[in-house]
C-alpha cells in the first residue's frame, strides 16, 4: 500500500467520507430543528451561538472566537437578533460597549441541538454498532489536534 493512501488506494476518500458524515449529521440536525420551530437556523449560527456563550460576548470577542472580522460578526449578530436568538445590551463595565447575550430562544435551540445530536449519535451506534462507533471516535481523537473544537470552522469553510 502506498504511503498516505487508504486500504483501497484512494487517500482522497477519507476527507470526503468525513465531510459527508459531518454534512449528513448537520442536515438531519437542521431538518429536526425546523420541525421543532427553529426554521431559520443555519449551520454557521450554531458556531456563532457557541461563541456568544453563557456569559455573553461583544462583537469583537465573537469575531476573534469565530475567526472573522468584527463587522462580519456584527452581521451575524444582526441576523440572530432578528430571529430572536440573541439580544444586545449595554456592558455594565463599559457603557460604550454592547454585549450580545443568548435569549431564551437561543438557549432553547442549543439545548434542542444537543438532544438531537445525542439522538443522531445513538442512531449511528445502532447502524455501526456501539463498539465500532467508539473505535472510530477514539481513532479520530488520536488523529486530530488537541484543539479540534474550534469555533472558526464556519469561516474556514467560507473564507
Amino acid at each position: 500500500m502506498a504511503e498516505g493512501m487508504g486500504s483501497d488506494g484512494r487517500g482522497f476518500e477519507l476527507p470526503l467520507l468525513l465531510f459527508a458524515g459531518f454534512r449528513s449529521l448537520l442536515d438531519e440536525l437542521h431538518a429536526e430543528l425546523a420541525r421543532e420551530g427553529h426554521e431559520g437556523v443555519r449551520p454557521a449560527y450554531g458556531f456563532a451561538l457557541q461563541a456568544v456563550g453563557i456569559s455573553g460576548a461583544t462583537a469583537s470577542e465573537m469575531g476573534r472566537r469565530l475567526g472573522v472580522s468584527k463587522q462580519a460578526a456584527g452581521k451575524t449578530v444582526d441576523r440572530l437578533e432578528a430571529l430572536g436568538y440573541v439580544e444586545r445590551s449595554d456592558d455594565p463595565a463599559d457603557g460604550r460597549r454592547k454585549v450580545v447575550r443568548l435569549t431564551g430562544r437561543g438557549i432553547d435551540v442549543l439545548v434542542r441541538s444537543a438532544a438531537i445530536f445525542d439522538r443522531l449519535h445513538a442512531e449511528w451506534a445502532r447502524k455501526l454498532g456501539a463498539g465500532r462507533l467508539g473505535e472510530v471516535e477514539g481513532a479520530l481523537r488520536e488523529a486530530v489536534p488537541g484543539d479540534f473544537f474550534r469555533l472558526d470552522a464556519a469561516s474556514w469553510f467560507s473564507g
